[in-house]
């Protein structure tokens, strides 16, 4: 498919075409010339005009110099030579002088066309074609509009293309949130629902286990499977509600369900009492640790299990170690246990994962002491 080319660039809209009428008037003045001064204005004219269309396409270019200084020769010679009512020609380079990026180059033009536009009253006034009150005067006004026109034209590009580049800037946010959101919504499915689903994995192995040998038990652990189940379904309609938050004792009630039904023996050490920590910091030490706990069930290959929490004025420590395999030395770490690191960064937190008799997994968080209540405020 053939690319069209328009008369000039779409983006301009209708502007270029208003500014055409313009060009009526040198037209108008050179109908009054004969013979060859009258064939070159015409061919002058027409040079002009395409020096219009080619600033349009050439904006930012290199060639965006030469196609202005040809036509500001252009105006210099019909203002000179032909009528020097042909200074109003001055408001199309006005213009296009307002699209320079660089102020050197700006300074550079702006300055041509003071000289361009008031080279020819010297001309006329020396020749003595004009007079200083009587015709000078008229064109004032009109010569200060064309003077600030460069600098009005540069102030509304420049806010134009702050304005472009601040929508693209938004939309590359909304781009980064939309991608942080989905990496948000798979890690929270992986340390919730992923969690849930292999503690009803570890449950059912065990009721298979169970149906000949112990019936009652099996329908015990049937029954706690049906009631894990409905509890990962009020965990994903929470997490699409984005308005789950897990306390660090409700998620230690948790782990030790996840271990002992994958026959882990467990023990907890530390206080029972949260209350001085902020939600947002328990709901992610609380998925720190459910992480662990999983990660212990699935590779640690554990007999026992012990989570130990202890708090001071300044932080808070949670270790959580067993008496599995270890870990290798220099292993990267998994999913689970970076998606717990970018967790913790969030609130100034750490991990350390060591061997010693198993392994020995140490988050480290800062506790953010509350400012106290200095009376109602009026």
């Amino acid at each position: 498919m053939k690319k069209s080319i328009g008369i000039f660039p779409k983006q301009f809209g209708f502007f270029p075409y208003i500014f055409l009428v313009y060009v009526l008037f040198p037209i108008n003045y050179l109908l009054a010339e004969t013979g060859t001064k009258q064939i070159i204005g015409f061919g002058l004219v027409l040079l002009f005009l395409i020096t219009y269309r080619q600033l349009y396409f050439t904006t930012g270019k290199t060639a965006f110099t030469y196609w202005l200084t040809v036509q500001m020769s252009i105006i210099f010679i019909f203002s000179c030579f032909y009528d020097l009512n042909h200074i109003f020609l001055g408001f199309f380079p006005a213009n296009f002088i307002g699209y320079y990026r660089e102020k050197v180059k700006f300074k550079r033009a702006f300055i041509s066309l003071i000289a361009v536009l008031l080279a020819p009253f010297v001309y006329h006034f020396v020749m003595g074609n004009i007079h200083f009150t009587k015709d000078i005067l008229y064109f004032v006004p009109f010569l200060v509009i064309m003077f600030i026109s460069p600098f009005g034209i540069r102030s509304m590009n420049r806010r134009m293309e702050l304005e472009q580049k601040l929508a693209k800037a938004n939309q590359h946010i909304e781009e980064l949130v939309k991608r942080e959101e989905r990496v948000r919504i798979a890690r929270d499915l992986h340390d919730t629902l992923g969690h849930t689903l292999s503690l009803l994995t570890l449950k059912s192995q065990l009721v298979q286990r169970l149906v000949a040998v112990d019936t009652d038990r099996a329908r015990k652990e049937a029954r706690e499977m049906e009631v894990t189940s409905r509890t990962a379904l009020k965990q994903v309609r929470e997490l699409v509600s984005d308005m789950r938050t897990t306390t660090i004792a409700e998620e230690v009630l948790q782990v030790q369900q996840i271990l002992r039904a994958a026959e882990i023996t467990f023990e907890y050490n530390g206080s029972s009492d949260f209350s001085l920590i902020p939600p947002v910091t328990q709901n992610i030490v609380s998925m720190c640790i459910r992480e662990a706990a999983t990660n212990v069930v699935k590779h640690s290959k554990a007999t026992h299990c012990s989570i130990s929490i202890s708090q001071s004025t300044e932080k808070m420590d949670i270790i959580i170690h067993d008496d599995g395999m270890g870990v290798e030395k220099n292993k990267l770490f998994g999913n689970g246990l970076r998606g717990m690191e970018e967790r913790l960064t969030l609130i100034d937190g750490g991990l350390e994962l060591n061997n010693q008799h198993g392994a020995m997994l140490k988050i480290t968080v800062p506790i953010i002491k509350k400012a106290e209540p200095r009376g109602a405020i009026v």
